[in-house]
């Protein structure tokens, strides 16, 4: 005999219980398991309402995993393919601003150690950065200034 199959609320828990999700993405993977329409409607604003739900802990949670080796692009990349709102993206981001060169820096550093001695490593160096969603003038700083932070006057010549 076959075990009885969670219901939509006890699958939406059990992916709650994992990590925090979005309502998007709670919608996207209970939607196979949907057997009348507005059902996963009704499930979700049920946890809503009693706090299982929060698109700011989704963000906080993919800040505090993701942000020390990804740059804002990458990062506001994966809140919006979480389905959250133009605002919560946004308050994510401010709390990364002005942090985003000391992370590349990190990368860079754990990465590649050492300054590149050619123009074909320093592509590669840059590439490196770029796909982890650095802004490209970080990018550039971080690999031309190689082993050490620059100051903000270096930055702007």
């Amino acid at each position: 005999m076959a075990a009885p199959q969670p219901s939509l609320k006890g699958r939406a828990l059990r992916c709650l219980a994992a990590r925090e999700h979005s309502r998007a993405e709670l919608l996207r993977k209970l939607a196979p398991y949907a057997e009348e329409p507005g059902q996963i409607e009704r499930v979700l604003d049920e946890l809503q309402a009693k706090g299982f739900i929060s698109e700011e802990r989704v963000a906080a949670s993919l800040l505090h995993r993701r942000a020390a080796r990804l740059g804002d692009q990458r990062i506001r990349q994966e809140l919006q393919a979480k389905g959250l709102d133009a605002p919560t993206v946004a308050q994510a981001l401010d709390q990364l601003r002005g942090t985003e060169r000391e992370r590349a820096q990190a990368v860079w550093q754990r990465k590649f150690g050492m300054p590149a001695q050619d123009a074909k490593e320093r592509a590669r160096q840059m590439r490196f950065l770029l796909a982890r969603g650095f802004a490209a003038d970080v990018v550039r700083r971080v690999v031309r200034g190689g082993a050490g932070p620059e100051s903000d006057a270096d930055m702007e010549t």
